[in-house]
């Protein structure tokens, strides 16, 4: 891994920080708004904090309610323009989208640098959810696009005493404001980005303010490497986030798609109100892996312990709470406990680690105040619980197991963000699904039994977006991803992901 700018990509002005020994440069620090990489206005900028040396890195541009305004002003008049012939030329979409894809692969080597310093994200991470992937799926919609039926024969209906033929068209919506979290950063701005290009919208992509790089790379690569008109693709972040919030009450708005948590899902869902954009959200979750008394524990819980440990914990469809039949306690704790000795985390650039740092000290109080007060409600320290001795600089956290967790507590029913296993007993089968099922979220799941259809039967009474029976990680582009209740509304990937950056307008002829 070198450290020259040839590497892949131009950078941005900014600084460059320590890297716990690998070479990295300041990223891309520039706005994308109507085809032009621009500072904010009144040239204001933010400082981006490797979370892994708690230094600064470098710096982002810090936009302004003007360069909001402005972006917002360009999208609206980019797609009521249909400039480029946009949203009827699925082909010139397809073009542009595969020269994003290529600009990706291009700049991979300084994305990968650009991902473990602004997130803290390991490198080997890098080789799948954080990079890779992404590159995958930019690849992928271009033909899904080409291939969905815009206008489609929908056939004879009768009504009112009368009898026609009707077509649906597939139009898009319009203007679409997306906004991503920090924990995913490039795979989330290409997952809520690109579909909503491929539809024909207009995109205004705002980056978490913890990670703007990767999707200020994203906006440079755009502007630099590809056909994409002038304001039908464009990058603002901001260290405020109530001059963000614009994009989310504005009405030439016509749609939100954000990920993260819930409490913030209810503030966009507010704003976008007054003006009934439509809105995809997918929110937090606290999903339960179901250990069932005939599972094979030695085969299932170092994955699953350990699992939640990726990424330090910080993944929303990870299965948190891992419930075992009381009688198999003993067992189940002492292979979990093993593992999670045994897992390997620290410095994000070594290989080896599959876990890093929280994104930051805020963070990592707020998870460290949450085992804290599973120990003062009860619950077991197994192991882990505090910051890390061996690494005294970085936003590290211990891999933690808490046994004996009141399902009910606040670490029960929250949602963790960190590497934090909770076990809880169960006595029968209809227990354990009542306590999978007794919490605000439902967005993933997992259950384990010695018996395929005895797991299916189980997953099936599960009130969650996705869950897996016998199998981990059901995630494909060509499968709905999504939650219920509070963990969101939509869906992303497969049919139904795409169809949510559409409309269906039903055309009626003469029969």
């Amino acid at each position: 891994m070198t450290t020259t700018e040839a590497d892949n990509g131009t950078g941005g002005t900014g600084g460059t920080g320590g890297t716990g020994g690998t070479g990295v440069l300041a990223g891309e620090d520039r706005l994308l708004i109507d085809g032009d990489l621009v500072g904010a206005a009144g040239g204001a900028t933010f400082d981006v904090i490797n979370p892994a040396t708690e230094e600064v890195a470098g710096v982002a541009a810090d936009g302004a309610p003007a360069d909001f305004d402005r972006a917002i002003a360009a999208a609206r008049r980019a797609f009521d323009a249909n400039v480029g012939n946009w949203r009827d030329d699925v082909e010139f979409r397809a073009h542009c989208i595969t020269q994003l894809r290529d600009g990706l692969v291009r700049a991979q080597e300084r994305l990968r640098r650009i991902l473990v310093t602004e997130m803290g994200t390991p490198i080997a991470m890098t080789y799948g959810i954080q990079l890779a992937f992404p590159i995958e799926e930019a690849g992928y919609w271009p033909d899904y696009a080409r291939s969905f039926a815009f206008l489609r024969d929908a056939g004879t209906h009768s009504g009112l005493g009368r009898t026609f033929r009707q077509q649906l068209q597939y139009i898009p919506v319009g203007v679409v404001a997306a906004i991503t979290p920090w924990n995913a950063p490039l795979y989330l701005n290409v997952a809520e980005s690109v579909p909503a290009l491929l539809a024909g919208n207009a995109v205004i992509l705002k980056p978490a303010q913890l990670t703007p790089w990767a999707g200020l790379e994203l906006g440079r690569i755009a502007a630099e490497e590809t056909d994409l008109p002038p304001g039908i693709f464009q990058v603002v972040v901001s260290n405020d986030n109530d001059v963000a919030a614009a994009l989310t009450s504005d009405p030439r708005v016509d749609m939100v798609t954000f990920t993260g948590s819930t409490a913030v899902g209810r503030k966009i869902l507010a704003a976008a109100a007054p003006t009934v954009k439509k809105t995809v959200m997918e929110l937090g979750g606290k999903s339960t892996h179901i250990v069932l008394d005939d599972a094979d524990l030695a085969a299932v819980l170092p994955a699953a312990a350990g699992g939640v440990c990726t990424m330090s914990g910080q993944g929303c469809t990870l299965a948190t709470r891992i419930l075992l039949p009381r009688k198999k306690m003993a067992e189940g704790l002492a292979i979990m406990r093993g593992t999670m000795e045994r897992f390997p985390y620290g410095d994000p650039w070594d290989m080896k680690n599959y876990s890093g740092p929280s994104i930051s000290d805020t963070q990592r109080a707020k998870v460290l105040g949450l085992i804290e007060g599973a120990v003062a409600a009860g619950a077991t320290l197994v192991t882990g619980g505090g910051k890390p001795a061996h690494l005294p600089t970085g936003y590290y956290i211990e891999p933690t197991l808490l046994s004996d967790v009141d399902p009910r507590s606040t670490i029960g029913q929250e949602e963790t963000f960190g590497p934090v296993v909770t076990v809880t007993p169960y006595d029968t089968e209809d227990e354990a699904v009542a306590i999978a099922n007794d919490t605000i979220y439902g967005l993933a799941g997992q259950v384990s039994s010695g018996d395929d259809d005895r797991a299916l039967a189980v997953a099936l009474k599960i009130r969650t977006g996705t869950i897996g029976a016998n199998v981990g990680g059901t995630f494909s582009l060509t499968s709905p991803l999504g939650g219920v209740r509070q963990s969101g509304l939509g869906r992303r990937y497969g049919d139904s992901g795409f169809e949510e950056y559409l409309e269906v307008k039903a055309v009626g002829r003469p029969a």
